[in-house]
């Protein structure tokens, strides 16, 4: 048994394994691979870590997993998943909502009103539309974001 499944945060059981579909070789679909123009560079997505400073709202779960899912719906993401623990009941959160286009995964220390979100999304969605609904949420005095571009072609 590993750590993680000590705490209760995997299971000691093999995980469900998801199949999924591959084009056959020269099909239109195999084509499409969802990677982002913009300008003038070619990259699979764009990578947000957003600091949120002086933040409430740290501490629950079930809100917590609405803020994401909220802020992945108004990037224009599609929502497969999530799943959140709560380390106590006066603890942090840690998560992730997990997309057709990637992910929001958030980690809070309510004792410090900080949460770290890590946002990452390919296509044609715009992780940039998910701040301001993090910040009202989470009602975050000071806001700090760094950029990637993911996967650059040039």
């Amino acid at each position: 048994m590993n750590a993680l499944a000590q705490l209760g945060m995997v299971s000691d059981l093999p995980s469900n394994i998801q199949m999924f579909h591959v084009p056959s070789a020269g099909s239109a679909e195999e084509a499409k691979d969802y990677f982002v123009e913009k300008d003038g560079m070619r990259f699979a997505g764009t990578h947000l870590l957003v600091d949120l400073w002086d933040a409430t709202n740290l501490g629950d779960p079930e809100m917590i997993d609405r803020a994401l899912c909220d802020a992945a719906v108004a990037a224009g993401a599609t929502i497969l998943h999530s799943h959140f623990h709560h380390f106590s009941p006066n603890g942090g959160v840690s998560g992730v909502v997990v997309l057709a286009e990637s992910h929001i995964s958030i980690h809070t220390w309510p004792e410090r009103d900080f949460a770290a979100v890590d946002i990452f999304m390919c296509g044609s969605c715009d992780p940039h539309l998910a701040i301001p609904v993090m910040q009202r949420t989470f009602q975050a005095a000071r806001v700090e974001l760094d950029e990637q571009r993911r996967g650059r072609i040039g």
